[in-house]
């Protein structure tokens, strides 16, 4: 019999007694689960917390908003989705303008940045030309689809007759654009693309590995011997299959955190860019690979302990953007990270801002505004805890083009900068 040995956690990573009443259907399923084949990784507890089909967080629940358990960028303000509209048909552009543009979001929360950046793409209807656009959602929560639906289509919506089809849901926005759904990003049509992931890697699966004396051991997820009803955290004697392969051998930290899924995904959008052209954006908490021990939980609002009561409260991790850069392993070109600070000014937002206020005299209105950006671009708030992070094919920047619009320094000759990883004046 293996002896397993408890792992030391930060407080918030750990299960503690706080008088929480536990969710019995999730804590039966995973205790039963981990009695008839041992302690789980901590990817396994996530992907059955938040995703298991009949009792998981983002199944169940409406999560997002005040009534919710956090608030996104897109819920606090309209600039954000305008100014990565703005973004998306920048990219469009440097990408030689094709014929076709499929807008592809995933994890599209209420559909409110999306629904933010088709209206930047009717308002710059001119600029689009000729040009079908098109609007894609990949989606796992039966409750979060139906609300997009609501928000984007109106009653211009239907799901397909069949479970196993590609396109679950299929709708068109009252201009006539076309929305489809999906589960996974595998079934979204080849084609240009731009692809967008706010709040997105964060939720995904990790795996959490501790050096010990012995080299690399994985953090599991286990029953507490001592409370039947409480989960703990343990490391595990010997080396697990992801810890021989997931860690890298110049790793430094004593701590880490893998998102196998992460890296994976990051494939298959490097894949996608590199043969079809277009672009990722991506947006989250996260470093670039200098952080330990993020994994944590929420509910309303507050931090939540990740072990009590699972399935209700949502569980993240800081996404390592070393790591993903890494997975996309040359085959496109790597932007960023850059604070959301950073990349917000670079794209304008102060400019956009000015223009707002000055066409605003409601003096509430007013204030939500300017409370709104301090929201966003506040360093102590999400200016410097979200970065930006793009994936590009190398086709973007390997010949220069003369701007249009833009003032630039006069350099040697080098490629049209992409925005909000780079400060430009517009004329």
């Amino acid at each position: 019999m293996l002896r397993w040995r408890a792992a030391q956690t930060r407080r918030s990573c750990g299960s503690s007694p706080n008088g929480e009443k536990p969710r019995p259907s999730m804590l039966r399923h995973l205790t039963s689960k981990i009695k008839a084949t041992g302690p789980i990784s901590v990817a396994e507890y996530m992907r059955e917390v938040l995703t298991n089909p009949v009792t998981g967080y983002y199944v169940r629940n409406n999560m997002l908003g005040p009534d919710g358990d956090f608030i996104t960028s897109p819920e606090i303000s309209q600039i954000f989705g305008e100014l990565l509209g703005v973004w998306i048909l920048s990219e469009w552009m440097g990408g030689g303008r094709p014929k076709q543009l499929q807008l592809v979001e995933l994890g599209p929360g209420k559909g409110s940045l999306a629904s933010d950046v088709l209206r930047v793409f009717s308002q710059l209807r001119s600029v689009l030309g000729e040009a079908s656009v098109s609007l894609h959602l990949v989606e796992v929560s039966p409750v979060l689809s139906r609300l997009q639906a609501q928000n984007l289509t109106g009653n211009y919506s239907q799901e397909a007759g069949a479970e196993d089809e590609p396109i679950y849901r299929r709708g068109e926005t009252t201009t006539g654009l076309p929305v489809s759904w999906y589960r996974c990003l595998d079934d979204v049509p080849a084609g240009f693309s731009i692809f967008l992931a706010h709040e997105f890697f964060d939720a995904l699966p990790i795996h959490k590995f501790q050096r010990t004396e012995k080299g690399w051991r994985e953090v599991m997820v286990d029953i507490d011997p001592e409370t039947p009803d409480r989960l703990r955290f343990v490391v595990t004697p010997s080396p697990t299959l992801a810890s021989s392969t997931l860690v890298q051998a110049d790793e430094r930290r004593d701590h880490v955190e893998v998102c196998a899924e992460g890296g994976v995904i990051i494939q298959q959008l490097a894949r996608r860019i590199s043969e079809d052209g277009g672009a990722a954006l991506i947006a989250d908490y996260g470093h670039d690979g200098t952080k330990t021990d993020t994994f944590r939980g929420f509910k309303g609002h507050q931090l939540h302990d990740v072990l009590v009561s699972p399935g209700s409260a949502d569980l993240t991790a800081d996404v390592d953007f070393s790591y993903l850069r890494r997975m996309a392993a040359g085959g496109v070109v790597c932007l960023g990270p850059v604070t959301q600070r950073t990349f917000l000014k670079n794209m304008g937002i102060d400019t956009r801002l000015q223009v707002l206020l000055r066409n605003c005299a409601d003096p509430s209105t007013r204030k939500q505004l300017i409370s709104s950006y301090d929201m966003l671009t506040n360093p102590a708030k999400m200016g410097e805890r979200f970065h930006f992070f793009s994936l590009l094919p190398h086709s973007r920047l390997s010949k220069p083009k003369k701007p249009e619009g833009l003032k630039m320094e006069k350099k040697s000759p080098a490629p049209l900068p992409v925005a909000g990883f780079s400060e430009l004046s517009f004329s």
